[in-house]
């Protein structure tokens, strides 16, 4: 007879907070489905994005975690999941959140819910203050949160580049920005940095915070009337918390990266009629980058198309 006991698993989560948003719903259904009161989850670097999670907050460590192996880790199996290698995933078959569940709970693939965001009073006070301001100081009623850069953009002699090629393109920003501005809305920026727009010739101030936390960023997105951004972080968070967005996609595909049956969601795909999947975390591939330099690059009818699309205008495909 095998008396040999089952260990708990330890879920050790990396990569850009946009994959630990998308594996919240597998772990809830790990939580409810397995046979594992004791697994935990590491992510692989600092994150507090579970904070106020019903049920994972108190099961959640980061990687700097005073003597996390030698208390837990070592008696665990430590499993890391990495949705990029499910073969329906880079097929097309599945989303990032659907690969995650593939990989945590072996149950094929399926429907799942949003993700859990949990935030506090203290957050949602502030971040729907920061929408009540930026209405009130741009004399606006409607503000449009765009997130243009993901991760891997770099400020290079002036320019922006992107070798994921994900990010919107900086002249086609200025340009939508400005026609934003136009329909009436108040344009606040989501960027890691601060981004000079003093030569663009808009007809008035974008808002640009500075020095805001993550968790800062989910509660000001949850209060704003549209979001609009490029295959990142930010999108996730509008998912998660129910707000109408407009996502552009270059490089990447929707059908992986984002959430293609929501009614909130409006995908616009730069990329339908020329990409090649670029296998990242699986080979590295230099030619398709270099490939897909320009997939991103928007003519003035897209930019109208996304200004109609963020205004709720009727659209045609």
């Amino acid at each position: 007879m095998n008396t040999q006991q089952k260990r708990p698993k330890a879920f050790l989560l990396n990569g850009g907070i946009g994959r630990i948003i998308s594996a919240i719903p597998a772990l809830e259904k790990y939580q409810e489905e397995g046979n594992d009161p004791n697994f935990i989850v590491v992510i692989e670097g600092v994150c507090d994005i579970l904070k106020g999670h019903p049920t994972l907050d108190s099961k959640t460590y980061d990687m700097y975690h005073k003597n996390l192996f030698h208390t837990k880790l070592v008696n665990m199996d430590i499993v890391s999941p990495e949705p990029y290698r499910v073969h329906e995933y880079f097929n097309q078959k599945c989303n990032i959140a659907q690969a995650f569940d593939v990989l945590i709970n072996n149950k094929g693939i399926r429907d799942l819910p949003k993700p859990t965001l949990v935030l506090n009073k203290e957050e949602l006070i502030a971040g729907k203050k920061a929408i009540d301001d930026t209405k009130e100081k741009l004399k606006k009623e409607k503000v449009v949160i765009i997130q243009p850069f993901g991760r891997a953009i770099q400020q290079i002699d002036g320019s922006f580049v992107d070798k994921t090629n994900r990010s919107i393109e900086f002249f086609n920003l200025k340009n939508i920005i400005k026609k934003l501005q136009e329909k009436d809305f108040a344009v606040m920026l989501m960027a890691e940095f601060g981004i000079d727009f003093k030569d663009a010739g808009f007809p008035e101030e974008v808002a640009m915070p500075e020095k805001v936390e993550l968790r800062q960023w989910a509660a000001i997105i949850k209060y704003a009337d549209h979001f609009l951004g490029c295959d990142s972080l930010g999108q996730h968070m509008a998912y998660s918390l129910d707000t109408p967005a407009s996502v552009v996609f270059g490089a990447t595909y929707p059908e992986n990266t984002s959430y293609a049956k929501s009614e909130k969601f409006n995908h616009i795909d730069l990329g339908q009629m020329t990409r090649e999947y670029d296998p990242i975390r699986i080979t590295m591939d230099e030619r398709i980058s270099r490939k897909q330099e320009q997939i991103m690059t928007m003519t003035p009818e897209i930019e109208d198309y996304v200004v109609a699309a963020c205004n709720g205008d009727p659209i045609e495909e």
